[in-house]
């Protein structure tokens, strides 16, 4: 077990989001979680990064108790974070987006051997190293969001809502790239509003209702009436 959340409950202001959520990451897991908008999915994964508080329960990262830490704290522990929408540096290259994913590293050669790992995983990367970041498409700023967030090599990356806005095929190379990832290594917490994409992927899946675990199972999940009825919709 890599992670593990107990009980965890969250707020903003007086709306409260989150009632008692529970889940675990092993390594190499891949999980989705998948609800419908307003369910609470990126408010869990903001909570366990630290970019909102826990109004009660635990959050472990490998024993470590990281509830409520700061996301500079939790980067160290080896856990990075993919934003919604896509938020790179416009007026930055590529390639110096990338760097400053590697902002932890103070070694220069260590930056370009991960550089060229990320390159080796979006090679589209590769061949727009030297152009800005507001000219690439939206599917390439969100591989270049991936790869800078790949810079430390984390343990365990939290993406949220990656295939938003996204051309179809483009959505279908993006789930391509979260799978190769994951395949390499890296424990993966995808939180999706395509549910259908997401479940494909993931070996272990939590739907989300209103702030509430309501369900919780394999990828097999997708065959079960409520979630057809409820999230996928049929």
């Amino acid at each position: 077990m890599i992670l593990k959340v107990e009980d965890l409950e969250a707020s903003y202001g007086y709306l409260k989001i989150l009632h008692g959520i529970n889940l675990e990451v092993k390594k190499n897991d891949l999980v989705a979680i998948v609800g419908p908008n307003g369910s609470g999915k990126s408010t869990t994964i903001k909570t366990i990064f630290g970019l909102v508080k826990a109004d009660k329960g635990k959050i472990s990262f490998k024993d470590h108790d990281i509830t409520n830490k700061n996301p500079d704290e939790i980067v160290k522990h080896g856990i990075s974070y993919v934003p919604q929408g896509r938020m790179v540096f416009q007026t930055m290259s590529v390639e110096e987006n990338l760097e400053m994913g590697a902002y932890l590293i103070g070694d220069k050669e260590v930056i370009n051997d991960r550089i060229e790992e990320v390159y080796e995983i979006f090679p589209l990367l590769r061949e727009k190293r030297n152009q800005k970041a507001t000219f690439l498409s939206g599917g390439q700023q969100q591989m270049l969001s991936i790869g800078r967030a790949l810079m430390l090599k984390p343990e365990l990356i939290l993406l949220d809502e990656p295939s938003l806005g996204l051309a179809p095929k483009t959505m279908v190379e993006i789930f391509r790239k979260i799978k190769e990832i994951n395949k390499q290594g890296t424990s993966v917490i995808l939180v999706e509003q395509n549910a259908h994409m997401a479940l494909e992927i993931c070996n272990k899946a939590y739907v989300l209702e209103r702030g509430r675990i309501a369900l919780h199972d394999g990828p097999e999940l997708s065959a079960k009436k409520l979630v057809k009825d409820l999230y996928l919709g049929h």
